[in-house]
């Protein structure tokens, strides 16, 4: 039993047109999750998932396997993930011959995490799944929150407080404690990802990722912030 990284990476964005291989600090953006990935000494196979050859290039060249290329019926920006998961895991298994223990989907527009990360997200997994757990997955502390501070038109286009709740909340220190999912870290079982359909549809828990290494790349707006964070964290500012 081994544990198998896959990174997805599209050839087309509409965000970011060819974000996973935008230049970062001199190297494609995929490379730093690649070598991220092959830092990390749980993971034992690297694999990246494309429709692209030159991302395919790119990511044997940076020392990770792409044992097959997704089809185009999985390949567009309608597709969840989980779909994505369930091919790749189930192509690697019979492509390698192998069954795996832990299933890990590293997000590419994000590389602001460490390894220790990883790590840590398949430790949580690995100690909680004899309670049930069978998903670990990145979050951070909401910087809004639905009770206090997150609106929504109501039919009559008036304002309204998200969520609810009695009494009302009129201070944010009292409001239910709320997360922000963060495209980054999911360690699953297998098991689990070929019975169900969606992420939160089993016992999924969340590994506080920090609010500080919570960005991942959509537009040219985010791949500023994180390229201004990450000089910062190698010291280059």
């Amino acid at each position: 039993m081994t544990i198998l990284c896959v990174i997805g990476a599209r050839g087309g964005s509409q965000g970011l047109p060819g974000k996973n291989i935008k230049q970062l600090l001199g190297k494609p953006l995929i490379v730093w999750t690649i070598e991220s990935a092959l830092a990390v000494p749980e993971i034992d196979r690297v694999v990246v998932s494309t429709d692209s050859k030159e991302i395919a290039n790119i990511a044997i060249q940076t020392g990770a396997d792409v044992p097959f290329m997704r089809p185009e019926s999985l390949s567009g920006s309608d597709v969840g993930k989980f779909d994505v998961w369930k091919h790749a895991l189930n192509t690697c298994e019979k492509f390698y011959n192998e069954k795996y223990e832990i299933f890990v989907d590293l997000d590419c527009t994000n590389p602001l995490r460490d390894v220790t990360d990883v790590s840590n997200t398949i430790k949580q997994l690995r100690e909680s799944r004899e309670r049930g757990v069978d998903t670990v997955f990145t979050v951070c502390k909401a910087r809004k929150n639905p009770y206090f501070n997150l609106v929504e038109a109501d039919k009559s286009g008036a304002m309204r407080i998200s969520k609810s709740i009695v009494p009302t909340i009129i201070r944010r220190q009292d409001a239910p404690k709320v997360y922000e999912h963060v495209a980054s870290i999911y360690a699953i079982l297998p098991n689990h990802l070929f019975k169900r359909d969606h992420l939160l549809s089993g016992h999924a828990e969340g590994y506080d990722i920090g609010t500080d290494k919570s960005l991942d790349i959509d537009s040219e707006f985010d791949f500023q912030l994180v390229e201004y964070l990450m000089k910062k964290k190698h010291g280059l500012l």
